[in-house]
């Protein structure tokens, strides 16, 4: 009799504490309108099954435009972006490489930069783990780079980055809307 007790017991416990774990369930966020990504140059080098290794890794977030104008309109000429949206977009060097004239030592960097009509201003930053621009500190600047603007006859709907091969190096291509810039890389 007292084994039945003890059983039944158990199994009240049981019940109870498994009815609390569903009550209790975990919530998840949604999922975010401006997807993350990740791009490599070379861009293959993660899926390469031979011994290529990554010299830039990418982190960003992707806004979509949604019908909207984006630049001079939801991203204002002249003010800083964080260059995609939601946390800062995140550079990593795998070796050192050469930008604007400067060289910057491998390491983990972020990108800004100053939309305007005909060119933009991007910056390589030392400030990572930051939201937007709110907390952009310019006087964390790696480098600063004047690069022409490119109109599109087709606006992109999603920011969107890539890489194409230079002899030197690699040109990091940025396009959204109907706006696309390039910045060259050497290493």
């Amino acid at each position: 009799m007292r084994y039945i007790f003890i059983v039944v017991f158990a199994l009240l416990c049981f019940n109870v504490k498994a009815q609390e774990t569903s009550t209790n369930e975990v919530k998840f966020p949604v999922a975010d309108p401006s997807p993350a990504d990740i791009v490599y140059f070379p861009l293959n080098a993660p899926k390469a099954k031979d011994a290529t290794k990554p010299i830039i890794k990418i982190v960003y977030s992707r806004p979509q435009r949604k019908g909207r104008e984006i630049f001079g309109v939801l991203e204002q000429y002249g003010k800083v972006w964080r260059f995609g949206a939601n946390e800062n977009t995140e550079v990593r060097f795998f070796e050192k490489v050469t930008i604007g004239g400067k060289k910057i030592k491998a390491g983990v960097y972020s990108l800004f930069a100053i939309p305007n009509k005909d060119t933009w201003t991007i910056i390589v930053n030392s400030q990572t783990d930051k939201w937007g621009a709110f907390s952009y500190d310019q006087t964390k600047d790696i480098v600063r780079v004047n690069v022409p603007v490119k109109t599109l006859a087709k606006p992109i709907e999603y920011f969107s980055l890539t890489f194409t091969g230079r002899s030197d190096g690699a040109n990091l291509i940025i396009g959204w809307d109907k706006t696309q810039v390039e910045l060259p890389i050497s290493f």
